[in-house]
């Protein structure tokens, strides 16, 4: 606590929490949206995947642009390779709150920038309670 306090006082502007780690968790699960206040809809979810693909692969803006539901995505981008899936699978989860569970995990999962969109808007209709998500 005191040196939170000290912290705070030698550096203002600088944000401690005064009370530790759950002040700072707290403080954190403040600012991020919920699933529930995101627009979760198949085309802006297929456009949201898309530029997570582009800046967790880091392809090239061009090829990030170029990316539509149909885009083939395993064998077709050479960046996408087994542990770039780990990564993405982590964005996934971070981006739209949902957790992916491991026998989740298919080759049809990522075949096509769509078929990834439809999952991620399933998993976000599932946790929300909202059908199918159309």
């Amino acid at each position: 606590m005191q040196c939170a306090a000290r912290c705070n006082a030698a550096r203002p502007g600088v944000w401690r929490p005064a009370s530790g780690r759950a002040a700072l968790a707290e403080g954190f699960q403040e600012s991020l949206p919920t699933v529930a206040s995101l627009s979760i809809s198949p085309r802006s979810t297929v456009a949201d995947v898309a530029s997570l693909l582009g800046k967790t692969l880091a392809l090239d803006p061009g090829v990030t642009a170029s990316l539509t539901r149909d885009t083939l995505l395993f064998g077709n981008l050479p960046e996408l390779d087994s542990m770039a899936v780990a990564t993405v699978l982590t964005a996934l989860e971070d981006r739209f709150g949902i957790l992916i569970d491991d026998d989740e995990v298919s080759g049809e999962l990522f075949a096509t920038v769509g078929a990834l969109a439809d999952f991620v808007v399933a998993k976000t209709a599932a946790k929300t309670g909202r059908g199918n998500g159309r």
